[in-house]
């Protein structure tokens, strides 16, 4: 009796045991099968490609790389990081740093630490120097904003604010409000060397 129950488990778990070793060979098997017979087709680009390469369904992380190689993109990291270590200096009129700076002065000193230099002048003179952007350019980064009859100028960060040498506060971020939105002449535009704009392109 003990025996018949003993032989039947181990019979059930054989039985069981081959069934599976059998399912697990065919499936190999055809997966092999697909592997080995593969197919060429042209796709809607005109590229090449065998029928069991992976399909790339998303490719999200190539933009922000591309940017990072685009010239363009390069400088405005620049241009961050020489504002950035500018923040917080003390306003000195006529000083172009390194321990104060002026608002003209704050501007050139942070364009010249980005690799691109012109000559260190007033605002006034930045105004008449450089051409105006188009209209979706004004609040984008790096535009050059005026202030109070062209005495006064800063670095638009964004539609959310700027950067500026304050006679109070000196180099700050200032947010955009009512005053300072009140007392804008323009912006302009400070051009970029040849090299950066050709290699954009």
């Amino acid at each position: 009796m003990i025996f018949n129950k003993t032989f039947s488990r181990v019979f059930t778990a054989l039985l069981a045991h081959a069934i599976f070793a059998i399912i697990v060979s065919a499936q190999t098997s055809t997966h092999l099968t697909n592997i080995t017979t593969t197919t060429t087709t042209i796709d809607p680009s005109g590229a090449t490609r065998l029928e069991t390469d992976p399909v790339i369904i998303s490719r999200a992380a190539e933009p922000a790389a591309a940017a990072s190689r685009n010239p363009l993109f390069r400088f405005d990291q620049l241009l961050h990081s020489a504002i950035g270590e500018r923040l917080g200096s003390r306003y000195v009129w006529g000083a172009t740093g390194p321990r104060g700076f002026d608002c003209s002065g704050f501007v050139w000193s942070s364009f010249k630490a980005s690799g691109v230099d012109f000559m260190r002048g007033s605002a006034r003179s930045y105004w008449a120097r450089f051409s105006a952007p188009p209209e979706e350019e004004k609040f984008k980064f790096g535009t050059l904003v005026f202030f109070n009859g062209l005495t006064h100028v800063g670095i638009v960060a964004d539609e959310k604010g700027f950067y500026h040498a304050s006679r109070r506060k000196g180099v700050v971020y200032q947010e955009w409000n009512k005053y300072y939105l009140s007392r804008i002449d323009g912006f302009r535009r400070v051009p970029l060397p040849v090299q950066l704009t050709a290699a954009a392109e």
